[in-house]
C-alpha cells in the first residue's frame, strides 16, 4: 500500500461522502443548514480521519484512535439519516440505501482496525 488512496475504506468513503453531500442538498432549504450540514460534516469526518489516520500509520495507536472516530462518524452518518427518514418521509427509499452504504462500510472500518490492531507494523 502506497497511500491512503490504495485504502478500499478511503475510495468507498469518499464517494460515499458526495452521494451523501449531493442527497443533502435536495432537503428543505432550511434544513439544509441544519441537520443537512451536520450529515454533511459527519460523512466529511469519516473520509478526512481515514487520511490523517494514515498519516499518522508510523504510529500504530494513532492509526488505530482515527479509525475509530472514523468508524464513530459513520455511526453519526446513520443516526442523522435516521432522523431524516422520519422527518422526511418522501426521501425514505433513498435515505435506506445510503444507510446500507454506511453499514456496509463501518463492517469495513471495523474490520480495517481489527486488521491494524493484529498485523500491521510500524
Amino acid at each position: 500500500m502506497k497511500s491512503y488512496q490504495d485504502l478500499d475504506i478511503y475510495k468507498i468513503s469518499l464517494e460515499l461522502f458526495f452521494e451523501t453531500h449531493r442527497f443533502s442538498l435536495k432537503l428543505p432549504s432550511y434544513e439544509k443548514y441544519e441537520l443537512g450540514s451536520q450529515l454533511r460534516r459527519s460523512s466529511d469526518s469519516i473520509n478526512t480521519n481515514i487520511v490523517e489516520g494514515y498519516g499518522r500509520k508510523t504510529y500504530k495507536q494513532d492509526f488505530v484512535k482515527f479509525l475509530l472516530y472514523a468508524h464513530a462518524s459513520n455511526l453519526e452518518c446513520h443516526n442523522h439519516l435516521e432522523k431524516l427518514k422520519v422527518l422526511y418521509p418522501e426521501f425514505d427509499a433513498e435515505i435506506q440505501l445510503i444507510q446500507e452504504e454506511y453499514r456496509k462500510l463501518g463492517v469495513k472500518i471495523h474490520n480495517f482496525i481489527e486488521y491494524v490492531k493484529t498485523n500491521w507494523k510500524t
